[in-house]
């Protein structure tokens, strides 16, 4: 990009070096590049560049800039008078959903409104510098319709973590965020260690943590002290459709806590999201169950149903269960 006869700059850009014509700053990197300041947040040399001084920051030779935007990774739902609220914001739809793993953004699109979700988790994610035009999630996703929820997705360290939510409240200004620090595959279990460093630094800096965690009673609560809004322990690993391997602990944490609960992870079919309501959980956060299923757009409706039924029988309050039959029909009067 850089023209004969002009001073080069030499960065690099997403870990790709790159010349330019000097002098540059933050704003004309951007429109070299052409992609579009306001999708997009920009970080040099470790350092977050706020929107505001993209026209002021200079850059250098041997700069290192990050350019992310949010990847892929609702109408009709229960009565607003069963809403709940988490980090001060109230919701009608008691299911969120991820936007990744679909086959592409017209389904993405099409399975969120299915499911009447208000919340999506995105991941951040470099862009695409080969292609600055390619779609974006928010031209499908819009966040003035959906509560956008930034997530750790991938991040194995408190630092990772860190790092990657600043540059998603850059992105796009948000606080509520959801934290998952993983350990390694294949199991890819929350690492709570890590979880704990991380939720402490966030929190200190000013957001609004919702957290993926063990399904633990001790760490869950003890999360919760910290300051995070919403603990969300998982019913079984990511991805593995395996559903709630552990009722008791999930509900030991339901009947403990003063924020909301959110089984993540592990969901695989309607019943397995209807059993995690009936526990007595505020909401359940579901991807892979919706995008791997034969027709997503079906499995979304299925999965709005279920959380809605199985709230209903929570509310409700189910009969006690026995070790011997109780017929139906009185016994009196039998010919």
């Amino acid at each position: 990009m850089s023209a004969p006869g002009r001073n080069p700059l030499s960065v690099t850009v997403n870990g790709e070096a790159r010349r330019f014509d000097a002098p540059l700053d933050v704003s004309g990197l951007l429109a070299a590049l052409g992609l579009p300041q306001q999708k997009v947040a920009v970080e040099r040399n470790l350092e977050i560049v706020p929107k505001s001084a993209y026209g002021t920051t200079a850059l250098v030779d041997g700069d290192r800039i990050e350019i992310v935007h949010f990847i892929g990774g609702g109408d009709a739902a229960p009565a607003e008078e069963d809403s709940w609220e988490v980090a001060g914001l109230r919701f009608r739809s008691r299911l969120l959903v991820g936007t990744g793993r679909y086959k592409d953004l017209e389904e993405t699109a099409a399975a969120i409104a299915a499911s009447g979700a208000e919340i999506v988790t995105v991941a951040v994610r470099r862009v695409n510098l080969s292609d600055p035009s390619a779609p974006m999630l928010q031209d499908y996703v819009p966040p003035d319709r959906y509560t956008y929820l930034p997530n750790t997705a991938g991040c194995h360290t408190a630092e990772d973590a860190v790092r990657t939510l600043r540059l998603a409240r850059e992105a796009g200004g948000w606080n509520l965020v959801k934290l998952e620090v993983l350990g390694p595959p294949p199991h890819l279990y929350p690492d709570m260690a890590e979880t704990l460093r991380a939720a402490e630094v966030l929190i200190r800096d000013g957001f609004k943590v919702m957290v993926y965690c063990a399904d633990d009673p001790v760490a869950a609560k003890r999360l919760e002290e910290m300051g995070c809004v919403a603990i969300m322990p998982l019913g079984a690993p990511i991805g593995s459709g395996l559903g709630i391997q552990n009722r008791v602990t999930i509900r030991l944490i339901v009947e403990q806590a003063k924020v909301p609960v959110l089984v993540d992870a592990g969901v695989g079919t309607a019943s397995d999201a209807a059993i995690a309501m009936e526990l007595g959980c505020d909401a359940v956060l579901l991807n892979s169950a919706i995008a791997h299923a034969r027709d997503p757009i079906r499995m979304a409706r299925a999965m709005k149903s279920a959380v809605e039924a199985g709230r209903d029988a929570y509310l409700a309050g189910r009969m006690p269960r026995r070790l011997a039959a109780d017929p139906s029909s009185p016994l009196a009067g039998l010919i």
